[in-house]
């Protein structure tokens, strides 16, 4: 009941009202990405959605035009503080997590919800165990319970567990706290990189060679 009609009467409604605030925002975010990079303003990014359709989600562009996807040894997506491929406005976006308010559109069309699992690039979906394949029956979120409590320190391993966690346990007083932690979290700027220099989140010998070759040219 709580799932498949009150969340998403109170995701339409809260993206309903947020509406006006977003425009504000892609207004004076838009031209600081383009005098900064250039276009295009927005990065449209396929994601893995409800039941495993794919849709696009909307973000503000923090990359430099054309920057090569990089992945940690999970498949996880790379994301240093040292990262060459983000821009000068681009690394601000990211550090507030104002680079995700486009996504309030997602929810408004209905694609992503305002809390559930962070959706994952489409090669994921192969990659998904079928013991964790529950948490695809949810909406993913603009942020999660694994979002909320470890940010970008959980490994991809550990996201799953955390997406199934939440799928499992999805209540209206689960989705409060994880709204109040995420704000808290951003707003104390923790676990905004994943550390690299651990175990689980080291990158390929190729990646290396990418990254130091982005920051040449950027040099």
């Amino acid at each position: 009941m709580y799932q498949k009609y009150i969340k998403r009467f109170l995701d339409f409604m809260i993206a309903l009202i947020a509406l006006p605030f977003v425009l504000i925002v892609i207004l004076i975010v838009s031209p600081l990405i383009l005098f900064n990079d250039g276009f295009p303003i927005f990065y449209n990014a396929e994601r893995i959605g409800q039941h495993g359709k794919l849709f696009k989600m909307y973000k503000f562009r923090s990359m430099k035009k054309d920057a090569p996807d990089i992945r940690l040894a999970d498949g996880s997506t790379y994301n240093g503080e040292d990262d060459p491929r983000v821009t000068k406005i681009g690394k601000i976006l990211r550090k507030t997590s104002i680079d995700e308010i486009p996504q309030l559109l997602n929810m408004l069309k209905g694609d992503m919800s305002l809390i559930g699992p962070r959706p994952d690039p489409p090669d994921w979906l192969e990659k998904y165990p079928e013991d964790v394949k529950v948490f695809l029956n949810v909406k993913p979120g603009i942020t999660g319970y694994s979002q909320a409590y470890y940010r970008n320190s959980a490994d991809g391993e550990e996201k799953m567990k955390n997406d199934v966690f939440y799928a499992k346990h999805c209540s209206f007083g689960m989705d409060v706290k994880i709204f109040f932690k995420t704000i808290a979290v951003v707003l104390k700027h923790e676990n905004t990189y994943k550390d690299t220099n651990s175990e689980a989140n080291q990158i390929s010998e190729k990646s290396k060679e990418d990254l130091e070759q982005i920051k040449k040219v950027s040099n």
